[in-house]
């Protein structure tokens, strides 16, 4: 199977027709091949986890509460979830954005960053801590996706991986999501990040995406293009509810 079909039916297959992939990320070269894309979209069931849009500034991405009086608890819904510093773009699920964020600029790396935090303690769920970091501070750009779950013997003790593939080809990236679908408990994501298609502008990748995710669950999502340097270009974002 080539990569463009490979692609095109993950998308299908673990967004379009997934009720509930969760929270997720995508990094993808953009497909005229001139800089970057990053990708990251929330999805919620329960009131509080609706309660939410996306708001940005300069580089930075963060969730906040559509109404304010109505939050029950902010500890996993109000964060960062795209950061940067020189040359580096971070994308995450949580507050470990400013984990990372912090490591990066104390000269550090994200897995050592991550190695000090675990899974969400949500139980029964425990989603999944889902992680992207773009590195063009060298001469060869670097992606990095990482995920913190729970362990399936004992979920009391976290699982990390981290990954770091070769690059993409343009209008390709990589994602991880939460979940791999519905479910009591949800059933955390599993095996290696998934390729999935990055085509056309920013406009088009957010109005790709933006329509896949399930009408019902979708509740907020963002496109940031960055350069070949990981320089801002533009942040877009699409909340269902404001």
């Amino acid at each position: 199977m080539d990569a463009a079909r490979k692609a095109s039916e993950t998308f299908e297959h673990h967004l379009a027709e997934n009720p509930y992939p969760g929270r997720g990320l995508v990094i993808g070269r953009r497909e005229d091949g001139k800089g970057w894309l990053l990708v990251y979209f929330i999805m919620g069931r329960s009131p509080n986890s609706r309660n939410r849009l996306f708001r940005a500034e300069g580089d930075r991405l963060w969730t906040e509460p559509v109404d304010a009086s109505k939050v029950e608890d902010p500890s996993l819904i109000i964060y960062d979830a795209m950061l940067a510093s020189p040359g580096v773009q971070i994308v995450s699920n949580g507050d470990q954005t400013q984990t990372v964020f912090d490591a990066i600029q104390a000269g550090g790396r994200m897995p050592s960053a991550l190695a000090t935090r675990e899974r969400e303690p949500d139980a029964p769920n425990f989603t999944p801590r889902i992680t992207g970091l773009l590195d063009a501070r060298g001469d060869a750009v670097g992606l990095e996706l990482a995920i913190l779950k729970a362990n399936v013997i004992d979920p009391a003790l976290t699982d990390r991986f981290v990954f770091r593939p070769a690059l993409p080809a343009p209008g390709f990236g990589y994602g991880l999501t939460t979940y791999m679908g519905d479910g009591s408990p949800l059933p955390a994501f599993a095996g290696d990040p998934v390729l999935l298609p990055v085509l056309g502008s920013p406009e088009a990748v957010l109005e790709a995406y933006w329509g896949a995710l399930d009408a019902a669950n979708r509740i907020s999502l963002a496109v940031k293009a960055v350069g070949d340097d990981a320089s801002l270009e533009a942040l877009l974002i699409r909340n269902a509810y404001e």
